[in-house]
């Protein structure tokens, strides 16, 4: 990480925190900021990725509303954070409401909500809202309800990538905004071989910009 990148991280571990099953602060039109930020993700991952759904999240001047999370807890086989710290996931060891980004089969970047320690929420899709226009040449095609239906593809029109691992949500060039509680079903994660029948994938009801079909 850049040297004196988001000093207002030196701090994190001394600001108070949250460690109940409920958003802290979540509900309201103003962006998660510093104590309401880390609050909102020192939680169970399963808990947070349920709730981020309808959110607003941005890069820069492209973004959307989550529609697809994924959550993966320090004790989760198939979580990168399973046998402990790494040069490639110590994101996801650091202050909650950072976000830690990684390669997938060393061809798309995958963008992590960090939690509490050790564990993350996948962001799997967006509904594209801002920004369109880039987001359609970012990934050269036209079809909306594809332009962000997918980690990968979702990283590749928001312009996400290794350099913006490990910086806090409160920090540009994201945003991140609460919105109200949305109609919800959960099903299996997508994509892994290890603890396969965890309810850990949630998306959006009825939504058309999943990246796949819940299951």
């Amino acid at each position: 990480m850049p040297e004196n990148e988001h000093p207002a991280r030196a701090t994190a571990a001394m600001r108070e925190r949250g460690d109940g099953s409920e958003p802290a602060g979540a509900i309201g039109t103003a962006a998660l900021v510093g104590n309401r930020l880390i609050q909102f993700f020192d939680r169970d991952a399963v808990h947070v990725a349920r709730d981020l759904l309808g959110f607003h999240f941005m890069v820069g001047e492209t973004g959307g509303r989550i529609v697809e999370t994924e959550a993966y807890r320090p004790d989760d086989e198939a979580s990168h954070a399973f046998r402990g710290p790494t040069p490639r996931n110590g994101a996801m060891f650091g202050p909650p409401g950072n976000v830690y980004v990684y390669r997938s089969y060393g061809i798309h970047w995958c963008v992590n909500f960090v939690c509490k320690p050790g564990s993350a929420v996948l962001i799997r899709a967006v509904e594209p809202e801002n920004g369109l226009a880039t987001m359609i040449e970012r990934r050269s095609m036209e079809t909306l309800t594809l332009l962000c239906s997918g980690p990968g593809r979702l990283c590749q029109a928001l312009g996400i990538d290794i350099g913006l691992n490990d910086r806090p949500l409160d920090y540009a060039p994201f945003s991140l905004t609460p919105a109200a509680p949305v109609e919800a079903v959960a099903g299996r994660r997508i994509g892994i071989t290890k603890n396969t029948e965890a309810p850990w994938r949630f998306g959006v009801q009825g939504s058309r910009y999943l990246s796949k079909p819940m299951r």
